[in-house]
């Protein structure tokens, strides 16, 4: 494909607002009262022995982020455990589900699910990361109870080389349907023209019928805009037999609002069946109206505007939550990203929670959405710390052969109808030389990525890449035409050998950024992207300055759980903000970089000191103004504005370009002297933004800033805390360590502390923590019920402080 024009009608919710008759209503999240019992036990199916403890909690769940850090588990997945963990709910079917289809939809369960319903064995999924559902109609007891149970298998917990956790670690639905109804999955819209004029429509729904007998259904649907005003209407009588039955609609919209990063308008698409003129059933969803394009030689088109990329790769864990995270805080850390002038989102290596891809398409962030890590065969997976020792190989390759076809496919029916989605993506590094394919080009030519020296023989053909490729692509177009297939490669010299990048429609380099031009050349028709990038201002001028490059995708935007070093190292530090969402000096530079709303930053370090040069490493700044009398040192300003003057206690210090400095950064050599540092930036003489940071005195107080303290009681809420340490002016105390604890009065839990610290081996289910760089989030969550909740926050030897949550 040399062109590829991909002009989209999408929806943004997975999970859809669907009405079942007049009794139903959506999908019913069944987190509450579920029990736990770690470890395996007898007769599970039938919901254990007598004596079987359980322990009661709320779903999402994470057994392995409970647990303490220990060098007996693997540095690949955060030092943490794996294991056998059960799961159990007890509860009464509604008698208006009988005579209806009643199924139970997981969003994830890590790994090896196994599920049961009153003793009737439903099913088993191996993949961790991808949702499935049963049905559990003819098992449902009216006249009792009903059990279901889960078991979990992850006693290989070296399976993954980033931190996988462990249970049901995302969301859990009750799904009810009349006999005649749509499906899970069963809406795919696509948009043969897209213009600011009109846009042309195609609906294709699946009407399922569970019956023996034929039934006369009216469909309609309905395009409502984000004003309420229909764009687009249309209906069908069908007469639909047992079984599935596919139906087509075509129309157009005029005007159309598109979808785009800066303005992401949503439209509701409203699908309803009715019968013998009763409604049956109806589907709701949010849906975008956008185009795109990649060209080999003009990069991204979003909407026919020329579009660079702005990417960073993300995992799913957020530290002291581990992988069971409350929406609110990709919500919170989404919004640092987006400030950052980060537009784009690589979802690595594996499907996401359901709500991200939502929040990615009401907030505006293009997705390359990833299904594998590996295929057929195991890669590395470190225990002892990177590159150190000898590493496990268990992983999801003992199932490729087996479920590989059907969790690719599941992923792209679950998630083709995201607007934020750009491509698919059908692994990550699978052709990482020696690890395990290998080839005779490996002795020649240079390859940043390697394990071991040159071709080994005695490791598996490069070449069986191409095939396993060509299958998997195959399988993303019987389902979806209207995005490209991608990979990210890591040994791309080694790839062009046997054809593997032919296989794709757009091709993604790992780290090769110096390969850009020869290949641009020599593969005319390939179109390249960076699929994952170090933080280097290299790597970025290899996008910015070549039209045909169209994105970087930096290794990482957040801090996360495994992928660590030696021991003590818990946790890989490559994120532009950390574990707790705090934003790094690399941050600020990245955002000099990126954003377009005017910002300068500024850092210190000593004369002497200079910038490690690595593919990972990040600025050596801090913003620290606590040096010793007499030194010499660097401040670096980090900006997007044409000019910055430094202040050094109301004396200004001097007037510097942006772009006659190096690597666009100004800097000063200064002398020492307490007080205030000031940078101002000035677009065109005129001053558009600042920065400050003060000599700080010792740890006196404490002070708590929370996003939110208003909350309904109709659900759960998330209040997140920031919690400083600070001098007796309220300067932050950037080397202050001390132990912070958490006292809650009212109808509130605390889910964690989290300080950002990758070393820190504290525990997560503790009300106390260590600050990191005079630092500390905390995660309060209310339980629903109306009142105040009090919030004390307290350290040895510094004035507490407290906040109030309400309940309404």
């Amino acid at each position: 494909m040399k062109n590829i024009n991909v002009l989209l009608l999408v929806v943004c919710c997975l999970l859809p607002c669907i009405l079942y008759a007049q009794e139903s209503t959506a999908p019913i999240l069944f987190n509450s009262s579920w029990g736990f019992h770690k470890g395996d036990i007898t007769n599970g199916d039938k919901g254990g022995e007598a004596n079987t403890r359980w322990k009661t909690l709320d779903l999402p769940h994470d057994w392995s982020i409970e647990s303490p850090f220990s060098e007996d588990w693997a540095s690949a997945t955060g030092y943490l455990p794996g294991g056998i963990g059960w799961y159990k709910k007890i509860f009464t079917a509604n008698a208006n589900w009988q005579g209806k289809q009643v199924y139970i939809y997981f969003d994830g369960v890590y790994k090896n699910s196994e599920v049961w319903i009153n003793g009737h064995y439903l099913g088993k999924r191996p993949n961790g990361f991808i949702p499935f559902q049963y049905e559990l109609s003819k098992y449902l007891n009216f006249k009792g109870k009903n059990t279901i149970t889960v078991k979990a298998d992850h006693s290989e917990f070296a399976d993954s080389r980033w931190y996988t956790g462990s249970g049901i670690y995302r969301n859990v639905y009750l799904v009810v349907k009349n006999p005649v109804h749509v499906g899970l999955w069963d809406v795919a819209f696509s948009t043969p023209d897209v213009s600011a004029k009109k846009a042309s429509v195609k609906v294709k729904v699946d009407i399922t019928n569970s019956t023996t007998i034929p039934a006369n259904i009216g469909i309609k649907l309905n395009l409502v805009s984000s004003s309420d005003k229909v764009a687009a209407t249309f209906q069908k009588q069908l007469k639909v037999g047992p079984g599935k039955h596919e139906t087509e609609f075509n129309t157009e919209v005029l005007s159309p609002q598109l979808w785009n990063a800066e303005n992401p308008q949503l439209y509701q698409l409203q699908v309803s069946l009715s019968r013998n003129g009763k409604q049956i059933d109806e589907v709701t969803q949010q849906v975008g109206i956008r185009s795109i394009r990649f060209d080999k030689d003009k990069g991204f088109f979003l909407n026919d505007k020329s579009t660079k990329l702005k990417g960073v790769c993300i995992h799913d864990d957020a530290g002291a939550l581990g992988v069971a995270v409350p929406q609110e805080v990709w919500v919170r850390r989404l919004k640092i990203l987006k400030e950052a002038g980060v537009n784009s989102l690589r979802l690595s290596h594996n499907p996401h929670a359901d709500y991200l891809y939502d929040l990615c398409d009401r907030m505006g962030f293009l997705v390359m959405d990833e299904a594998f890590d590996e295929w057929e065969l195991g890669k590395n997976k470190w225990v002892n710390g990177w590159n150190v020792g000898t590493p496990s190989k268990n992983g999801y390759h003992e199932y490729f052969k087996e479920w590989a076809t059907r969790d690719l496919g599941d992923m792209v029916l679950r998630a083709r109808n995201h607007p934020s989605i750009i491509m698919w993506s059908i692994g990550n590094e699978i052709d990482y030389p020696n690890d395990p394919y290998s080839h005779e080009v490996l002795n020649t030519g240079k390859n940043p990525q390697i394990y071991g020296k040159g071709y080994q023989a005695d490791h598996p053909p490069a070449s069986e890449l191409t095939v396993i490729a060509r299958q998997l692509v195959k399988t993303v177009k019987v389902i979806d035409q209207t995005r490209p297939v991608t990979a990210a490669l890591a040994g791309v010299v080694m790839s062009n050998e046997v054809g593997y990048p032919e296989e794709l429609d757009i091709v993604g380099y790992n780290y090769q950024e110096y390969r850009y031009p020869d290949d641009h050349k020599k593969y005319p028709n390939r179109i390249i992207y960076g699929s994952e990038n170090g933080m280097q201002h290299q790597a970025w001028n290899a996008v910015d300055s070549n039209e045909y490059i169209s994105a970087q995708y930096l290794w990482t935007g957040i801090d996360y759980l495994g992928e660590a070093g030696k021991w003590p190292q818990r946790s890989n530090g490559a994120g532009l903000i950390d574990l707790a969402g705090f934003k790094k000096p690399e941050y600020f530079y990245r955002q000099s970089l990126w954003a377009n709303k005017p910002m300068v930053y500024i850092g210190t370090k000593d004369i002497t000191q200079t910038d490690d040069k690595g593919i990972w490493s990040h600025k050596a700044v801090q913003p620290v103004w606590n040096w010793q009398p007499g030194s010499k040192i660097r401040v670096d300003c980090y900006t997007n504005c044409q000019e910055v003057e430094l202040f050094l206690n109301g004396k200004s210090l001097g007037k510097k370009s942006r772009g006659a400095s190096t690597g666009q950064i100004p800097s000063w050599a200064v002398d020492y002297e307490p007080g205030e540092l000031l940078v101002k930036g000035y677009n065109n003489g005129i001053e558009v933004s600042s920065n400050t940071i003060k000599t700080a005195g010792d740890a006196a107080q404490l002070k708590a800033i929370a996003d939110e303290t208003t909350f309904s009681s109709k659900t759960k809420g998330l209040s997140q805390v920031e919690i400083q340490i600070t001098d007796n002016n309220g300067n932050l105390v950037f080397t202050a360590d001390n132990e912070v604890k958490v006292s809650i009065t009212g109808f509130a839990e605390l889910l964690g502390l989290e300080s950002g610290s990758t070393s820190s081996h504290e525990s997560y289910q503790a009300d106390q923590r260590k600050a990191f760089h005079g630092k500390l989030l905390a995660y309060v969550q209310t339980t629903g019920k109306p009142g105040k909740i009090q919030v004390q926050f307290s350290a040895t030897g510094l004035k507490p402080t407290s906040i109030t949550l309400t309940v309404k």
